[in-house]
C-alpha cells in the first residue's frame, strides 16, 4: 500500500508582493492569494482527499481552508513549516533567496538548514505511512517542504530540487503528486 500526496503551495501573501522572504514570520495572504485559494477549491472539486494537512503558518492554514473546507478535515502540522530563516524571517528575498542554496548542510544564524527541513519532513512522512496508508491526503505548505519531497520521494539531489523548482522554471501547476511507498 501506499499514501498519495497531492501538494499545494499557499497563495501569494503580502510578503511575496513586497519581495520579502517571510520563513517563520507569519504574515496574511494577500488580495490575490485569497483569490487563488478560492479558485483551487474550484479546479479541485471533483478531487476525493481523506484528509487535508497544512503547515501550522497562518498563510498556509487560510489557503488551506479557503480551498479546501467541507472537502476533508484540516489539520495543521509544524513539521510543515517553511525553513526557518533565523535572523533572516522577513528580510528582503533578494538576501535571503541567494543564502538558500547555501544553507543545505550549514543553518541560517539561529535558523534551519534544508536538511532539518527535510528531517521534519521525512518524520511527517512516516507519520502519513503508520496512519494514512491507502488514502489520498493534500498538503498545503512552503518551498522547502516541498524541494524536501522531491530529495526525499523523487530522489533528486538538493541541487536538482533547487534548479528544477517550478518557482525558478516558471511552471506553477495547481497541485503536485508525491507516492510514500
Amino acid at each position: 500500500m501506499s499514501v498519495h500526496i497531492t501538494y499545494f503551495v499557499h497563495g501569494t501573501t503580502t510578503d511575496n508582493e513586497d519581495g520579502i522572504s517571510s520563513g517563520w514570520k507569519d504574515v496574511e495572504l494577500s488580495e490575490l492569494g485569497i483569490q487563488q485559494s478560492k479558485e483551487l477549491m474550484q479546479k479541485l472539486k471533483d478531487k476525493k482527499f481523506n484528509a487535508v494537512f497544512c503547515s501550522d503558518l497562518k498563510r498556509a492554514v487560510d489557503s488551506a481552508h479557503l480551498a479546501f473546507d467541507g472537502v476533508a478535515p484540516i489539520i495543521s502540522d509544524s513539521r510543515l513549516r517553511e525553513c526557518n530563516y533565523g535572523v533572516y524571517n522577513g528580510k528582503p528575498s533578494e538576501v535571503v533567496e541567494p543564502m538558500q542554496e547555501e544553507s543545505i548542510t550549514e543553518r541560517f544564524p539561529e535558523g534551519e538548514s534544508y536538511e532539518d527541513v527535510k528531517r521534519r519532513v521525512a518524520d511527517f512522512l512516516g507519520f502519513l505511512k503508520e496512519t494514512y496508508d491507502g488514502r489520498h491526503i493534500a498538503v498545503v505548505s512552503h518551498k522547502a517542504p516541498q524541494l524536501s519531497l522531491d530529495v526525499l520521494l523523487k530522489g533528486k539531489t538538493w541541487e536538482q530540487a533547487f534548479a528544477e523548482d517550478w518557482r525558478k522554471t516558471k511552471s506553477w501547476k495547481p497541485g503536485w503528486g508525491y507516492t510514500v511507498n
